[in-house]
């Protein structure tokens, strides 16, 4: 059985008790001779992620291929997951610890080193347990060569508590730089999640410091597994039976607390899935807001892949009578989003109605079919930073130049949305990150040189489960979700108009 506890770890800010001079006694050539399986597998992770792998598509894969058992595979997804997500933290201990960049440590080893740090500050598990397996990891991985080092820089990491490390890493004042080694984030989205709360009016010049940490602190805690049943194909009740909770956030979400989403029958036939509350939130409100009476019954999804918020929307569509287009680039894409769409595709045929998934350049729509569709969805590529609690490896691969890359797109897009819906009818522009340059400084621009097209304020069009306004949705007319605030991603939504 391996050494560690399978207790729940500590939230990554939490405070730990003493460690005091808890050493492991053993000698390097006394530790563990092979890493085990569990610790291999989040090792592997991180190589994977170093290469370019997306960990929440790879990491399956390699439980799998580990043959972990429940309760290793769940103690690897927080190693692995915990440990990106506190990398630069644990970066600036280990450059301390080793008395070197870490630049100039093995890539390898340095990720041995980061599952050490993360299970010494991050995880209840026993200081002997966590240096004698990361030790073990090394030789495994790296060679013998390796563990002694690994062993060296583990026993100075431990003789701090992480409060200590704090102190000792962490720049004094509370400035960007500080919070950024603190919370674990790059400085320019530290920077921008700043901007982002003082421009959405979430935060004052007074408040924003708090604000800020509570949001960054939010990106460090695992984000629970929503589920969304799609109306008409499966409804919340059922997904309670099979063991998730009713949500309080979206009249067809589910919260599941323990257990495999796969093992639910509804997830598995596709009539349910996998899905943040905040999107499921945005296709609702698309869907509810009125219309004029005389535009199409055709609604389209702009940027439909993988084909999630199509999901909801296409079923919402049936049951409003209308026919829904999917639109994506390519034909991979295009084909994850059919597959995704077969059992709503399935029950608006059984209604009389549509569902049509075509391989096209969303930012041609609007100039293909001019003011054909009632309502536009929008999900609009971004960087992502409203989502960094799920994909904790997007806060080191992104770079502020793929802001400079999707803006032009991003704003073709909402053109294209704009020219294709027609007089009377809506289009909502959504992003999964709150940084102004990808949410209110893209609509700004594109309405600029539009005179035909009015906001229409979103906030009454987002209800709870109880049929409510969701809770401090701000000054209006946009609505930007937080997950410190309302337990979501951080999606932006606009509505807009066209007039009559």
């Amino acid at each position: 059985m391996p050494e560690h506890d399978s207790s729940q770890p500590r939230r990554p800010q939490g405070r730990s008790g003493p460690r005091g001079s808890q050493r492991s006694l053993q000698r390097p050539s006394e530790r563990a001779k092979h890493a085990e399986p569990a610790r291999l597998a989040a090792y592997t992770l991180l190589r994977a992620v170093d290469d370019g792998a997306y960990a929440n598509l790879e990491f399956p894969a390699i439980i799998r291929r580990h043959r972990l058992d429940s309760r290793d595979a769940a103690f690897a997804t927080e190693l692995a997951f915990g440990t990106l997500r506190m990398q630069g933290f644990y970066d600036a201990v280990i450059e301390r610890a080793a008395d070197r960049s870490t630049s100039k440590i093995d890539s390898g080893v340095l990720d041995v080193l980061r599952l050490g740090a993360h299970q010494l500050l991050g995880m209840r598990v026993p200081t002997h347990a966590a240096a004698d397996q990361t030790v073990g990891l090394a030789r495994t991985v790296s060679g013998a060569g390796a563990s002694g080092f690994v062993n060296a820089v583990m026993r100075r990491v431990s003789e701090r508590t992480r409060d200590e490390w704090v102190t000792e890493v962490v720049p004094e004042g509370g400035s960007t730089a500080a919070l950024a080694v603190e919370y674990s984030h790059p400085e320019w989205v530290v920077s921008a999640m700043r901007g982002a709360l003082l421009t959405g009016g979430r935060a004052t010049a007074e408040t924003v410091d708090g604000e800020l940490r509570e949001l960054l602190d939010s990106d460090n805690i695992p984000a629970k597994v929503s589920l969304v049943a799609r109306p008409g194909l499966a409804t919340v009740e059922e997904l309670v039976e099979a063991g998730a909770t009713a949500s309080a956030t979206s009249p067809f979400g589910a919260v599941l607390e323990h257990g495999e989403p796969g093992a639910i029958g509804a997830i598995r036939d596709r009539r349910a899935a996998v899905q943040d509350e905040g999107s499921q939130l945005l296709a609702a409100a698309l869907a509810m807001a009125p219309v004029g009476s005389d535009v199409p019954n055709r609604w389209l999804d702009l940027c439909a892949g993988p084909g999630g918020k199509s999901g909801v929307l296409g079923a919402l569509a049936v049951d409003a009578g209308a026919d829904l287009v999917a639109v994506e680039i390519s034909d991979h894409r295009a084909d994850l989003v059919r597959s995704t769409l077969e059992p709503v595709i399935a029950l608006a045929q059984a209604a009389g109605r549509r569902i049509e998934v075509r391989t096209t350049d969303g930012r041609e729509v609007g100039e293909a079919e001019p003011a054909a569709y009632g309502r536009v969805l929008v999900d609009a590529p971004c960087t992502g930073l409203g989502a960094l609690r799920r994909r904790p490896e997007a806060r080191w691969r992104r770079q502020p130049s793929d802001l400079v890359q999707l803006g032009p797109l991003q704003r073709d897009l909402l053109r294209s949305a704009l020219d294709a819906v027609a007089p009377g009818g809506l289009v909502g522009y959504a992003t999964c990150s709150p940084h102004p340059a990808e949410t209110t400084f893209v609509v700004r621009d594109v309405l600029k040189k539009r005179d035909d097209i009015e906001v229409v304020d979103a906030r009454e069009f987002f209800r709870d489960a109880s049929g409510d306004v969701l809770h401090d949705l701000g000054d209006g007319p946009s609505v930007q979700l937080w997950p410190h605030v309302h337990g979501t991603d951080a999606m932006f939504f606009t509505l807009l108009r066209k007039k009559a």
